[in-house]
């Protein structure tokens, strides 16, 4: 007896292994809504995937106790996916989620062009573009990912993951010039994205969880914002904060992965914290396939390029003075509001 009340306080005073190091295999996949771009705390992997302990993935590993494979990374497209994440995938993988196809559809250009002030812009051209890509284009490789998916992990819950809406319908930030029409039109493609994916991801045998109505209220500009507008390091804009990962993404993708809402807590955060040098050391194995992605990141709108101040010339603005700027931005954009709306789209 009293060997045995020995080795059962010697068992207790180890230390626990991370809940991420053992238990059911779960690999994440995708680009920078998984990987936790945003946060502004990232893995030293060796890569620039910023990858963070903060996103959901790693969350609800902890959570859970999954062993996870962290293979989501920034700038990620379809092929990226296909062509360097596919490879953590097998047999005995019981969990995937995935979120893809907002870089396929140039989501960094189209901010890029609609945050410009309207007289130099074509951000109408630039939505159409996408919305036509999407429609078009996206549903063929999603279905061709999907089934390399089902046949490299055969066995697993796959769970494909959406994009939030990013605006409110006001622009607070002082360097970008986005009016109420294209910020609205700009959800609707993000709308539009969450139903093509939603459709082939339902052919495909696969789940797929909709982060549209937790970020209602949390979008940017609002009070409690969730997701970063216009920021420095730029690459953090457009993307969710820690909260958004916390409050938003954990809870709308958990219960599709474990089968109940995960809750982020002290402790959770705690093990995912603990989990980061295992997470490096794994991703770092990898580092030679995710230098071909390619980031994709919006640039601020600049006044002064040579395009600026021809289309200035134009419009009959100095870039130089905030007032004449925003005066014609509000004509402009009036004018396309108008154009859509007789198109009866705006």
């Amino acid at each position: 007896m009293v060997l045995g009340a020995a080795a059962a306080a010697a068992a207790l005073a180890l230390p626990l292994a991370p809940a991420s190091a053992a238990g059911a295999s779960y690999v994440a996949l995708g680009d920078s809504y998984s990987s936790g771009t945003g946060t502004r705390d990232y893995i030293a992997d060796g890569t620039s995937c910023l990858r963070s302990v903060a996103a959901y993935p790693s969350l609800i590993a902890s959570a859970k106790g999954y062993a996870l494979n962290f293979r989501a990374c920034s700038g990620a497209r379809v092929a990226d996916v296909a062509n360097s994440q596919l490879g953590a995938l097998s047999a005995s993988t019981a969990y995937v989620s995935i979120s893809v196809g907002g870089n396929d559809a140039g989501f960094a250009d189209v901010l890029t062009e609609c945050a410009k002030p309207a007289w130099m812009s074509n951000c109408t051209g630039a939505v159409d573009g996408a919305r036509s890509f999407i429609r078009s284009t996206l549903p063929a490789r999603l279905d061709t990912l999907y089934a390399r998916i089902r046949s490299a992990a055969p066995n697993a819950k796959v769970t494909v993951v959406g994009y939030p809406r990013i605006f409110n319908g006001e622009d607070c930030n002082a360097f970008t010039w986005f009016s109420p029409t294209e910020e609205s039109r700009l959800n609707a493609t993000a709308d539009l994205i969450n139903s093509v994916t939603s459709q082939r991801a339902s052919a495909a045998g696969f789940s797929f969880a909709d982060p549209t109505s937790r970020f209602v209220g949390h979008a940017v500009c609002d009070d409690a914002e969730w997701i970063n507008g216009l920021s420095n390091p730029i690459v953090e804009s457009y993307h969710p904060k820690k909260s958004g990962h916390a409050s938003g993404y954990t809870p709308t993708v958990s219960p599709y992965l474990t089968g109940s809402t995960v809750t982020v807590t002290a402790a959770v955060r705690r093990q995912a914290r603990a989990s980061e040098q295992r997470l490096a050391e794994q991703q770092r194995g990898y580092a030679a396939l995710d230098a071909s992605i390619r980031a994709e990141t919006v640039r601020v709108p600049d006044l002064h390029s040579p395009e600026a101040l021809a289309a200035a010339r134009r419009a009959g603005v100095d870039v130089d003075d905030r007032r004449s700027v925003d005066a014609a931005d509000r004509r402009y954009s009036a004018r396309q509001a108008d154009r859509l709306s007789a198109r009866g789209d705006g």
